[in-house]
């Protein structure tokens, strides 16, 4: 055989040959780019030189308990931990686990499926359980899918967790656990103990926030011994003294980042464009929004069970921002609980999740993602779990809650007769906006509006048809109850595809309907509406505008949404447009923290992991902002309370570190661009070297089955010699 770059005139003369590189295409193991050449060719991503170079770095020492990858945002981490997750399936090492942020679970899921063709399951309480049904002891043992877990879930579960020998475990959003070497860290504690002598690569663009010592922190995760001791490690390098040379030199072995600048020359980025759309409720609309707020603050009433009454109460606040016809069906479900309470019913339970803010995963996620704050950062907020079926009933006063029920009552014949509210007329007067904005910018007319509320999701809809978008609108959302409209699409689309061979409809209907929903948003609609479930997971990169209806109050899942849009691939500035309910004190000033302070929605890149990274549930910020709107009852008190909490966030938003990052974290070669140029091009020889032979192996398996195009690398099958597969045209690559 031929070796280096003569390799390149492969020809398939014998049997003998097709055997060889049957071999040579299916064999685990070797060295740098060899190794990762199967999980480069599978890869449904177009993949850009250092994350090929990140992927051959964590892959790099088999002695070696772990790295960190730590590229700046933007950069594909993501994609990076998921090439390292495809090779070590492709070498048969499959007990793989990937531990996230509850809110994030979802998005790894559909990346690990659609990008590298990779199984998962995510785990939580219920599919656990279901596991077990199925006969398997400890779920968290699998074989034939990626276990994806929130750091929350894998905290509980820690001695199922610590049974398994995993071969790989990925921690994204490493930052978090910066603080796990200490006692106090619960949840640090319980993954340190979990995950004990396990490989790990773990994914942060923010591994140095506030002090050197979360350095040492993280470090711990991979390798107690790394560093030794804390007081060591103060004493050598957290002092005004100490050795910021040798730490870069040690923290090279094991962390590796890239920076934007690095890779201007293949990332190519576009800005966001911020319009804001300010609006002022009617007195009825506001006096509608006081009167409610009043009721929320009280804290005799029996609307709320004790266990889940901050996270029913943040649930409410946010459906009152939203639409009224958002909060009326579950101010009807209260109502009925109520009334089931007072008749002494068995069906007093709390409405359904697909009855308030979310459906039901989502809403399962959100609870999760609380609880993962509250249990380490906000004492008394930690009964958020979403069952209160052990509570024990409180001991009624009759005439006191038929006096409840009257006042629910008042509400939702209020909400009903209200009409149209100003909020969402100004919808109108928002797209007309961003269209102007979108022929300025040449971009196509297509825009995803993100809402927190099903309700207001078909709401939104039903008034967009109404007023001049009929057969222009699509939802998005997630589990629980399906559309009409979303179950044509997703027929329509699986009609349409059957035969094709670009688009692979073997995925569950879940995914499936995703990916009809993104098709029609794609070819035909020019409006998405979309719950949280569309801030997860998918790419929008065909979209430039994104409208948030509803604003959480959680900086994160901003960033999460217009994510979506505003990524690798876009080929236009993106942009945002909020609303802003010009009445409301509280309002204005969690605007403005997220604007000003957070930087979200200007800029080539928004809000930073850095910024992101500090706040986001280091400081409980969206619980937060709930104990202000419960507490806080005139205008004084709340701009004297956001001015608190403003001071108390200008030191995490400081940049009072910079100089020792860039001395301690940067990469200062300045041929960094020629060698990830020379090691992309290598790497582009070799995967096209493994493609030349793959196709040569096609040829002599199907030599009396298909007819071969040679040019355009696609064959048509005429007989088909393997069972299930069908007659049709087949492409080496998905067609672009």
């Amino acid at each position: 055989m031929m070796s280096g770059r003569d390799r390149g005139h492969l020809s398939v003369t014998t049997d003998y040959h097709a055997k060889l590189f049957a071999h040579e295409l299916t064999k685990a193991g070797g060295q740098g780019l060899d190794r990762i050449t199967q999980s480069l060719f599978n890869a449904s991503v177009d993949l850009n030189p250092h994350q090929v170079e990140a992927a051959l770095f964590a892959l790099r020492s088999p002695l070696s308990k772990g790295v960190m990858l730590a590229d700046e945002v933007g950069l594909g981490k993501t994609i990076e931990a998921a090439l390292v997750l495809c090779q070590f399936w492709a070498e048969r090492k499959r007990s793989l686990l990937v531990v996230c942020p509850a809110a994030l679970r979802k998005q790894w899921q559909m990346e690990l499926e659609e990008k590298f063709n990779l199984p998962s399951l995510i785990l939580d309480s219920k599919a656990f359980r279901e596991e077990q049904k199925a006969g398997r002891s400890n779920p968290f043992s699998q074989r034939n899918a990626i276990v994806i877990a929130s750091y929350h879930y894998v905290s509980k579960m820690a001695a199922d967790v610590r049974k398994v020998q995993w071969d790989l475990v990925v921690i994204d959003e490493a930052h978090k656990l910066r603080n796990s070497h200490q006692s106090s860290n619960v949840i640090g504690q319980n993954l340190r103990w979990a995950l004990q002598d396990r490989r790990k690569v773990l994914l942060t663009a923010t591994p140095l926030q506030n002090s050197l010592t979360e350095l040492y922190g993280i470090s711990t995760l991979i390798d107690e011994n790394l560093f030794g001791d804390l007081p060591t490690f103060r004493s050598l390098y957290a002092n005004t003294d100490g050795d910021l040379d040798d730490l870069r030199s040690r923290l090279s072995g094991f962390c590796r980042r890239t920076l934007r600048r690095d890779v201007m020359e293949f990332v190519r980025y576009t800005e966001r464009r911020l319009l804001t759309i300010p609006f002022n409720p009617t007195n009825d609309e506001h006096a509608f929004y006081e009167a409610v707020s009043r009721f929320l603050q009280r804290g005799d009433t029996y609307a709320f069970p004790k266990k889940q009454r901050h996270l029913m109460i943040l649930i409410v606040r946010k459906l009152l921002a939203s639409s009224p016809v958002a909060l009326q069906g579950t101010l009807e479900a209260i109502r009925s609980r109520l009334v089931a309470m007072l008749e002494n019913r068995p069906d007093a339970t709390l409405p359904s999740p697909s009855d308030c803010l979310l459906e039901e995963e989502a809403l399962d996620e959100y609870v999760e993602e609380l609880m993962e704050v509250a249990e380490e950062e906000l004492p008394g907020y930690g009964d958020l779990d979403a069952s209160s079926d052990d509570e024990p009933p409180p001991v009624l006063d009759r005439r006191k809650l038929k006096s409840e029920i009257d006042e629910l009552d008042r509400f939702i014949n209020w909400s009903r007769g209200m009409g149209t509210d100003t909020k969402t007329t100004h919808l109108l007067k928002a797209l007309d906006t961003g269209w102007a904005k979108m022929r300025e910018l040449r971009a196509e007319e297509k825009v995803v509006v993100f809402t927190e509320s099903r309700r207001s999701m078909e709401y939104l809809r039903t008034f967009l048809e109404a007023n001049g978008y009929a057969g222009d609108v699509i939802c998005f959302s997630g589990g629980g109850k399906r559309d009409a409209d979303a179950e044509k699409i997703y027929e329509e689309y699986m009609a349409e595809n059957r035969h094709n061979s670009d688009v692979n409809t073997a995925g569950s209907k879940a995914v499936m309907l995703r990916h009809a929903l993104i098709d029609r948003f794609r070819r035909k609609a020019k409006i998405m509406i979309a719950t949280e479930a569309g801030a997860e997971g998918i790419n929008l990169q065909f979209c430039s505008m994104v409208v948030n209806f509803d604003l959480p109050w959680n900086p994160q899942r901003i960033e999460q949404r217009i994510g979506r849009c505003h990524r690798y691939g876009q080929k236009h500035d993106v942009v945002v447009i909020n609303f802003l309910n010009q009445r409301n004190a509280a309002d204005l000033r969690v605007y403005e923290l997220l604007e000003h302070k957070f930087r979200l929605f200007d800029g080539v890149f928004g809000a930073s992991d850095d910024v992101l990274g500090r706040i986001d549930n280091s400081t409980g910020f969206e619980l937060r902002i709930l104990q202000l709107y419960q507490q806080c009852r005139t205008e004084e008190e709340i701009q004297a309370s956001f001015d608190k909490l403003q001071a108390e966030l200008e030191d995490s938003i400081a940049e009072r570190l910079e100089q020792v990052k860039r001395q301690v974290l940067e990469n200062f070669d300045e041929d960094v661009q020629k060698r990830l140029k020379f090691d992309y091009a290598d790497a582009l020889h070799t995967l096209d070297e493994y493609g030349r032979k793959f196709w040569l192996v096609t040829k002599t398996v199907l030599a009396d089955s298909a007819e071969f195009d040679d040019k355009g690398l696609s064959f048509k099958l005429t007989s088909s010699p393997f069972p299930d597969v069908e007659l049709g045209e087949y492409y080496l690559k998905p067609k672009t």
